[in-house]
């Protein structure tokens, strides 16, 4: 086990230009790293080192903490527990359906109410006048899952949140096992649960062990993706475009994807700006071994006006392809 990884201001460099009729109109600055299956780094642009938040990029290491601690759900409803899902239909009966498979109901979520996360969800919410709900929320499906885990335990289900829960404390200790650090810092998410600080590098490094050595979470994302975002969102489509990719974003443009092999990435835009992750994570994809026609969609534009990748990184994805 490696120490955590240092905290302080992170070095990141300019990885996408916003051009507009051929001059450069914004800059995005942030950090990328490629891991091979062995977690050796064969690519890095900015800082991969230095202690970051991981956002919703950590629900796939919480989803599988909790099948190590004996959760079992179909694999759908496991996707959704590793989701940070829109808002759909699909989204709300799968919660209903987790949190019934273990006695409970909306009211016992511990996430905040809010209304659906994909605008077009959002909008017809508020067409229809309905309210915030703790169904809605994106993280939703990870807090059921969280609360059937603590019912199988034996544990306590009202301060399941609680870092010092006996859930919580595995989550950490899997974070550690799959990074391979450390955590350096403990803070609260969005949802309100439990956030732990990591690398980017320890990050890449999580994704591609569990494509390849967990298996029931691997397979449910694979088999979902559609339950892991959303049928209008860029890493459902992702997924589906690139065969046996898994993949994830998190809020502060924060992205990571692994391929069948182990290779992984791991994004951090600077400025959690989100229209910079996606062409960024295709230029790391095409570095990984990706066919670069299959991430075109997500690419950008290197013409007159759209994002460019820029940087060594660029430099690499143009020689290697």
């Amino acid at each position: 086990m490696n120490p955590a990884p240092p905290i302080g201001v992170p070095r990141h460099v300019p990885l996408v230009h916003v051009l507009r009729d051929g001059l450069i109109e914004g800059i995005h600055y942030g950090s990328v790293v490629v891991v091979a299956p062995d977690g050796e780094v064969v690519f890095q642009a900015g800082d991969v080192e230095t202690t970051f938040y991981p956002r919703s990029t950590a629900k796939p290491m919480q989803a599988v903490a909790m099948t190590r601690m004996g959760l079992a759900l179909p694999p759908d409803l496991l996707a959704l527990s590793a989701a940070s899902h829109s808002g759909e239909e699909i989204h709300l009966d799968g919660t209903q359906r987790i949190l019934a498979s273990g006695e409970f109901t909306e009211d016992d979520l511990g996430n905040p109410a809010d209304l659906p996360y994909d605008p077009v969800e959002r909008l017809e919410w508020v067409a229809a006048g309905r309210a915030a709900r703790k169904l809605a929320h994106n993280c939703s499906g990870k807090h059921a899952a969280m609360l059937c885990t603590a019912r199988l335990k034996g544990w306590s289900t009202k301060d399941y949140l609680d870092p010092a829960h006996p859930m919580q404390r595995q989550m950490a200790a899997t974070m550690e096992d799959l990074t391979g650090a450390k955590i350096a810092h403990v803070a609260m998410d969005g949802c309100g649960a439990p956030l732990f600080a990591v690398s980017l590098r320890g990050l890449a490094t999580a994704a591609g062990r569990i494509t390849r050595e967990e298996g029931l979470v691997a397979q449910a994302i694979r088999a979902h993706p559609e339950m892991v975002a959303g049928t209008r969102r860029d890493v459902t489509q992702l997924m589906r475009a690139v065969p046996g990719l898994i993949a994830k974003d998190g809020f502060e443009a924060v992205q990571i994807a692994a391929l069948p092999d182990g290779t992984a990435i791991g994004v951090k835009i600077a400025d959690g700006t989100d229209r910079a992750r996606p062409p960024v994570t295709a230029a790391a994809l095409a570095l990984a071994g990706v066919d670069p026609a299959l991430l075109a969609p997500f690419a950008g534009t290197d013409g007159k006006d759209g994002l460019a990748v820029v940087g060594e990184l660029a430099k690499q994805v143009h020689h290697s392809v």
